[in-house]
């Protein structure tokens, strides 16, 4: 007999019914589930994000709602604080447990804490889930039992851990209650502004049909080889169904472990290890937000705190804007603006060249890609901010730092990239990209001259990065 006659579960970065821990769970304890996602109540601005990722989230809603129907379940929606709105709901369904999957970002386990405090006064029992990582920070540490700071250790150490397998999909949560809902949502539920973004398809159906579409299709057996070119598909494009939980990492995990056990060829074999060393990049960028919550605040290096970060607001509109005359950066820029995707080998560019070419401090960058990326996760953004500032955990150098000519040269010799995202330069020989104009004229009409002299920057950097560390 279940333990229970009605539970809650909370939905958060779970928006699917496969292999969901939490709900599992929930499920089999009880008579009947409230599944219950809480809308923010923020209005109009967010530092953390923007009209495209709400604009995602709000189609992941409505598809999740339509799955639970399907199923006789109903997905109740309320708006505020989450624990408030949770205490709220146990009142009205008489529930005895709340379920959810555990968050990783030191504002989530706040809140955690307080539906926990909630569930404690009311002595109902609060139940959490491991589900968005295949291991948590407390899983992978060092030998003395401490976290690491370094990626290559950790991922060693990641690797030889046993993995949890994925689960199937649920059949039944028990009959709907009948319980106020707020609606599903629209942009307006925040004041956000329309977006015409060429977003992929929402929902838990299209995110497996992406993730079986990069594993059967040949994109992952020949990741290893494409991965850094970022004309046409060629990576997973798999960071915002992760993002959300419209997948499983476990069964993602699952599924590259079976196609490299099937690889071929020792280049899809190595291929499909890439692939799956990038899984556990992101759950290191986690660890580290876990273990050091303060790098949202601050430099995760302490010898790199309170160093002056003198760059212009003008030049950093030209960035946003990818108005900059450096082309594969401004490729990105406008890639980021109409798709809410950029490449990750790009990413590294033009956050690179905001913090070394035009000396904006890394957080304004950082919070601009979380506003404006579909796949925004706070942990793998902030990590690749100040990995490419040369502040953050297992970074690059200071010292190490890209010229966007060159990477331009190693990645779009052609100018596929290019000429796809900036339409000014499409009838531009590609041989002028890697270059800065000789002749002092501007590549094509309209589009501007480069904004800064890459080679002079650079020495700034190095000058001031030398200058800070000696006062350390």
């Amino acid at each position: 007999m279940p333990k229970h006659d009605t539970v809650i579960h909370w939905f958060r970065r779970d928006l699917r019914l496969t292999d969901n821990p939490a709900l599992s769970a929930a499920a089999k304890a009880s008579e009947q589930v409230v599944p219950v996602y809480v809308l923010s109540d923020w209005k109009k601005d967010h530092a953390w994000t923007g009209s495209i990722r709400q604009q995602f989230l709000c189609g992941c809603l409505d598809s999740l709602a339509k799955n639970l129907h399907a199923i006789d379940s109903r997905l109740i929606l309320r708006t505020g604080r989450a624990d408030l709105e949770i205490e709220k709901l146990i009142k009205e369904t008489k529930a005895t447990a709340v379920y959810f999957n555990r968050d990783y970002d030191p504002y989530g386990r706040e809140m955690e804490k307080k539906v926990q405090a909630v569930c404690a006064r009311h002595h109902v029992e609060c139940l959490s889930f491991k589900d968005r990582v295949l291991h948590e920070a407390e899983e992978v540490l060092t030998g003395d039992g401490g976290p690491y700071r370094v990626f290559t250790p950790y991922s060693r150490n990641w690797l030889t851990k046993e993995k949890t397998e994925a689960h199937g999909r649920l059949k039944s949560l028990g009959p709907a209650k009948r319980i106020p809902s707020d609606e599903l949502p629209t942009l307006e539920h925040w004041k956000l502004p329309a977006t015409d973004a060429d977003l992929p398809a929402p929902g838990e159906k299209a995110a497996r049909e992406r993730m079986k579409d990069f594993i059967e299709n040949g994109r992952l057996m020949s990741y290893l080889q494409r991965r850094d070119i970022p004309a046409g598909l060629s990576t997973s494009r798999l960071g915002q169904d992760l993002r959300f939980g419209l997948i499983s990492i476990r069964e993602l995990y699952t599924r590259c472990s079976a196609a490299m056990a099937e690889a071929k060829t020792p280049n899809a074999h190595k291929s499909i290890e890439t692939y799956i060393k990038e899984l556990a990049w992101r759950e290191f960028y986690m660890a580290i937000l876990w273990k050091y919550p303060e790098v949202f605040e601050e430099e995760f290096a302490p010898e790199f705190r309170g160093m002056p970060w003198p760059g212009t607001d003008k030049d950093f509109e030209a960035w946003s804007q990818g108005k900059t005359g450096f082309p594969i950066v401004d490729a990105g820029m406008r890639q980021m603006l109409a798709t809410g995707f950029m490449h990750n080998r790009v990413r590294m560019i033009v956050s690179m060249f905001l913090t070394k070419d035009l000396h904006c401090y890394w957080k304004q960058g950082e919070s601009f890609f979380m506003q404006h990326l579909v796949d925004g996760e706070n942990a793998s953004n902030n990590g690749g901010w100040q990995w490419s500032a040369g502040t953050g955990a297992d970074a690059a150098p200071y010292f190490r730092i890209q010229n966007p000519w060159t990477q331009t040269k190693n990645y779009d010799p052609e100018g596929l990239y290019i000429r796809q995202w900036v339409p000014e330069l499409r009838e531009v020989s590609p041989a002028r990209f890697l270059a800065p104009p000789k002749d002092g004229k501007a590549l094509a009409k309209g589009y501007p001259l480069p904004i800064v002299d890459h080679s002079e920057e650079r020495d700034r950097t190095l000058a001031i990065f030398a200058k800070h560390r000696g006062k350390h």
